[in-house]
């Protein structure tokens, strides 16, 4: 039995809206962090300040403050407020170079010097133990930095 061209319209139309539905949930659930994360920094311990090898920001009573460097400022101290992190059982293979990441916590005047593999997403933290930041966070954790002119 033939289909008439409406029926194949119909067909069409409902295929096409069955695969936008698709990719409308795949997308959605991509920016989902997983279960087992944890915040960085919460209420209790709120970011104060950070330094990331060279570069550094600071909360200040009127705001983020960075390095003169930094352009995006604001986007790299919110990248770093709401950081998530999940915690790693054995240590894991590093590759590349580490960055010393240092962590001042509101009301703590005691510095916490961490160390950043950054292309892996790895943190060490002051006591040996390693984390894992998720991939869809890592990107926004650098800083976009001004060009110098040589």
């Amino acid at each position: 039995m033939a289909l008439s061209r409406r029926k194949w319209n119909t067909i069409i139309i409902l295929a096409s809206i069955f695969m936008i539905s698709v990719l409308t949930v795949i997308e959605d659930n991509s920016h989902i962090k997983p279960l087992q994360t944890q915040a960085l920094f919460d209420q209790s311990a709120p970011l104060s300040q950070l330094q990331l090898g060279e570069y550094w920001l600071q909360k200040r009573q009127s705001g983020w403050q960075c390095s003169e460097e930094i352009l995006n400022c604001l986007e790299w101290a919110n990248a770093w407020e709401l950081v998530h992190i999940s915690a790693l059982v054995d240590k894991p293979e590093t590759a590349g170079e580490p960055i010393e990441l240092v962590i001042q916590i509101t009301d703590n005047d005691t510095a916490q010097v961490w160390v950043l593999f950054s292309s892996q997403g790895l943190l060490k933290s002051p006591a040996g133990n390693w984390y894992q930041i998720p991939a869809s966070l890592r990107e926004q954790l650098s800083p976009i930095i001004r060009a110098r002119a040589h």
